[in-house]
């Protein structure tokens, strides 16, 4: 149900924040964002928890979009990079606080306080963007001008190709962060017999090699240039395999979770700085969401098919084989698109002036 309706929060907010400017709109989804978390923890029954579930998504696919294009446009060029890695990796933050939640309180609680807890960061960032967090110059400067429906439409139907590389290139990112860690607390589950605590933990690790790694390539990235950077960190990942799936022991596990996460989650941090520059002014918000949330309801589907592969093999073969296969995909198609690395997003803002490295081929 939160897959399912992401694309709708992608479109909805999208279209709003590229109308009315960013800020609101982001303010207005993080308060449902954080609503809808607490009544998932208080569902009383299954079929209530799927509607919460699909309010989450509306949400959940909202808040990229939005908050990547006010990030990205606030960001000097010359730190773009660095920033959308720090941006990308709050993902990965997130999930080593979770892990750790998870650690302390599950076998105390269950799983209901967990998502109360869940709500608090949402609810604290809320603030933070009311008092501290400014419009963005780019919106305002550029885009803030009356424009009727209709032709906000044609606008962004005119940008189809695009939406249609972004699809592509997103779902093939998708399939690699989903591919290398949806399953694998169940590989560490099945595989590896561990408990819950010891789950938990290793994946806390392997979150913390992701924050590094985004950081990291998005900080090259703006030596290197976007591309370059992503296919680095995916062949990178790909000599990672066969110690990340077939560790013969504990401490070559760890080292292979963390090196593992630190490649896909490198490659990850040049997202949001690529998308923005790859997108036009008037779609910035929308075009990238839209995408990056579709595209979530089509990768979706890889942790079936690790899963029904896994039980004919095993989950590291069937992890591995899915990792080498999404790795050279996603690199080839990142390839082939456009590189606008620098790319003045407004050229009137103080700190946006257009790098003399860009490469617009």
């Amino acid at each position: 149900m939160t897959l399912a309706f992401r694309p709708i929060g992608g479109f909805v907010f999208g279209m709003l924040a590229d109308r009315y400017g960013r800020r609101v709109p982001l303010m207005i989804n993080i308060a449902v964002f954080a609503v809808a978390e607490i009544l998932t923890g208080l569902a009383p029954n299954f079929k209530v928890l799927l509607i919460v579930r699909g309010l989450f998504g509306v949400v959940m696919g909202g808040n990229w979009g939005v908050g990547a294009s006010l990030a990205m446009e606030g960001a000097p060029v010359v730190r773009r990079g660095v920033l959308s890695g720090l941006l990308q990796e709050g993902y990965a933050a997130g999930n080593v606080l979770a892990a750790v939640c998870y650690f302390f309180l599950f076998g105390r609680v269950g799983w209901r306080p967990l998502f109360f807890v869940g709500s608090l960061p949402a609810l604290l960032l809320l603030l933070f963007i009311h008092f501290r967090v400014k419009e963005s110059l780019v919106w305002q400067k550029r885009l803030k001008k009356e424009q009727s429906w209709m032709e906000q439409g044609r606008e962004i139907f005119s940008h189809w190709k695009l939406f249609l590389y972004l699809l592509v290139f997103m779902t093939m990112m998708l399939f690699a962060s989903h591919g290398t860690q949806d399953m694998y607390p169940t590989f560490l589950q099945r595989q590896w017999h561990f408990a819950p605590a010891r789950r938990s933990a290793i994946t806390a690790l392997s979150g913390i090699g992701a924050i590094i790694g985004g950081v990291v390539f998005g900080y090259l990235s703006d030596k290197w240039g976007r591309r370059r950077a992503i296919v680095t960190a995916f062949m990178l990942g790909a000599v990672i395999i066969p110690v990340w799936a077939y560790a013969p022991n504990q401490l070559w596990l760890i080292i292979g979770a963390f090196a593992m996460q630190f490649m896909v989650q490198g490659a990850w941090g040049v997202v949001p700085a690529h998308l923005a520059e790859l997108s036009p002014d008037s779609v910035r918000a929308l075009l990238p969401g839209f995408a990056y949330q579709s595209a979530g309801v089509i990768a979706g589907s890889v942790v079936f098919l690790e899963a029904a592969y896994g039980e004919k093999t095993s989950y590291a073969t069937a992890m591995a084989l899915t990792a080498i296969s999404v790795f050279i995909l996603a690199s080839v198609i990142a390839a082939l698109g456009q590189e606008r690395r620098g790319l003045a997003l407004l050229t009137s803002v103080p700190g946006h002036d257009r790098s003399a490295t860009s490469d617009t081929d």
